[in-house]
């Protein structure tokens, strides 16, 4: 829920277990408390996607098991190992950052990482504000991180079961060449389309493809997308790694963001979720703004995590 400084402040003062999102100023005025934090100006909240910098979205915990750490990018593979065994653990990692880059590379071959319940997102900035850097909070010490992640690892009572879902309006164009990549990464410049070598960026603007867009990868029968960032000197800049030995193709085209959400989101009204965010582009590209999905309130985010780190994506957490 948005609330104000001081309405998020009383419930900090509460002890109860805390999830907040805001502006750095903001998150760096809030008292110490049991809570994690990470940088946005975007929400979805009752009433429709939001802007501002005067509220905070909070999520409360209610849990006992709670414990907060910060990680770098050499113990950041400890995420996993620190969870517990029936709970989830909330991931803020600072977009650009060197551990959001290892979380990105190598969480999929982390320890347990698809056993353990590991969601979150990726921290970021009002995007016509320069000068803005991307930060996540340990609530507990007071520290405020460009560089590292804050976890908030959550247990539940064992009569408890915790379920990931994941939203993803994409679907891989059934026209699409198979694209895949020799190198994993960020950024690429060649890729290997239908097994032959070609430059991306010329591909891109010979075919007219549409960058809002994802590339959607089979992960093993699960559709992933990994979004276009930028074309810049001939380089094809991504939100999320690509990975050689996984098969790509565009995204089908979507005519109407705002009606493929309600569509989705319809059959899961009823749907409690003890944690939720969605993506930036789908913010952006699908113009939510003052657009209520009904369903799945929180930050807007520069990234998701579900178990690895995915784009465009609404991601959510259940607890039955």
């Amino acid at each position: 829920m948005l609330l104000t400084f001081d309405e998020t402040a009383k419930m900090i003062s509460s002890g109860q277990p805390l999830h907040i999102a805001g502006t750095e100023n903001l998150l760096r005025k809030l008292p110490t408390g049991h809570w994690i934090g990470g940088s946005t100006e975007y929400f979805m909240a009752r009433g429709g996607g939001k802007v501002t910098n005067e509220l905070l979205f909070v999520t409360d915990l209610p849990y006992a098991d709670c414990k907060i750490k910060g990680y770098d990018e050499s113990s950041i593979a400890n995420v996993t190992t620190d969870a517990f065994e029936n709970g989830f653990s909330i991931v803020i990692l600072p977009f650009d950052s060197a551990v959001h880059k290892a979380y990105a590379n190598k969480a999929p071959g982390f320890e347990g990482m698809f056993i353990k319940n590991i969601v979150g997102w990726i921290a970021g900035v009002n995007l016509d504000v320069p000068g803005q850097t991307p930060i996540a909070v340990n609530g507990e010490t007071g520290e405020v991180y460009a560089d590292k992640a804050v976890v908030a690892h959550i247990g539940v009572p064992g009569d408890k079961m915790v379920s990931i879902g994941i939203i993803n309006i994409f679907a891989p164009d059934e026209n699409s060449p198979i694209i895949e990549f020799t190198e994993e990464g960020f950024t690429a410049k060649t890729c290997q389309i239908n097994g032959q070598e070609v430059l991306l960026a010329d591909y891109i603007a010979g075919n007219k493809i549409d960058t809002k867009l994802p590339l959607v990868g089979d992960y093993s029968g699960a559709s992933v997308n990994t979004s276009f960032k930028s074309i810049e000197n001939g380089a094809v800049n991504f939100y999320a790694p690509v990975f050689p030995g996984i098969k790509y193709q565009m995204a089908k085209a979507i005519t109407n963001y705002v009606k493929e959400f309600h569509d989705r989101v319809k059959s899961l009204d009823d749907t409690q979720a003890a944690f939720s965010c969605n993506c930036i582009l789908n913010f952006l590209y699908g113009e939510l703004e003052g657009e209520d999905i009904n369903a799945f309130f929180g930050p807007i985010t520069f990234g998701e995590i579900a178990y690895q780190l995915v784009n465009q994506t609404l991601v959510y957490v259940t607890i039955a």
